[in-house]
């Protein structure tokens, strides 16, 4: 079975977390949901409460996932330059594994130095991250995956289900998630 780690933290865009754990999920691939706060309970930037399997404190010694997702929202400041989150993510890479992020997140690529050539983001990032590819959706380069925001939070998740479980499942999970008249 394939695992995933998504990393929260209090002020966690909530769409951008519950879009890709859902989508995952659907597609049998193990999501555990790890807190980066002190708590398992998360609040998201719309005051939704998440709740956490793990907290980073317990599971960041643990071999890396096949898939580690950084969703965004204002909680991505929570994280930057905390050297124990750029190393894990750093551990993902070094390990060939993917590291997948959104919104504001790749932010936490660049801090990391594991930033790829081709890469999007929230526009909001721009000043830190001139080169953001503001007409794709979705940006695949190697093993790191970014994304826009929230309005593209589905196109992203069903992109990691692809990765991890190939197209025919994106396909079977895309149709039953969409409704035709």
């Amino acid at each position: 079975m394939k695992k995933a780690y998504i990393l929260l933290t209090d002020g966690v865009e909530e769409m951008e977390a519950i879009a890709p754990i859902d989508l995952l999920s659907r597609a049998q691939v193990e999501v555990i949901q790890i807190s980066a706060t002190d708590s398992l309970s998360v609040t998201g930037r719309s005051g939704i409460t998440i709740q956490a399997e793990k907290t980073f404190e317990q599971i960041q010694n643990n071999e890396p996932a096949d898939l580690l997702i950084l969703p965004g929202g204002p909680g991505h400041k929570h994280l930057r330059g905390n050297e124990e989150i750029s190393h894990w993510i750093q551990k993902h890479i070094q390990a060939d594994k993917y590291v997948a992020a959104i919104c504001a997140a790749p932010v936490l690529l660049k801090d990391a130095n594991v930033l790829p050539q081709n890469y999007t983001a929230h526009m909001s990032m721009i000043d830190e991250m001139p080169k953001i590819q503001k007409d794709e959706a979705v940006v695949i380069d190697g093993k790191c995956i970014t994304s826009r925001g929230a309005g593209t939070a589905t196109q992203f998740g069903l992109t990691l289900v692809s990765l991890l479980c190939g197209r025919e499942m994106e396909k079977t999970i895309s149709d039953s998630i969409h409704w035709e008249i």
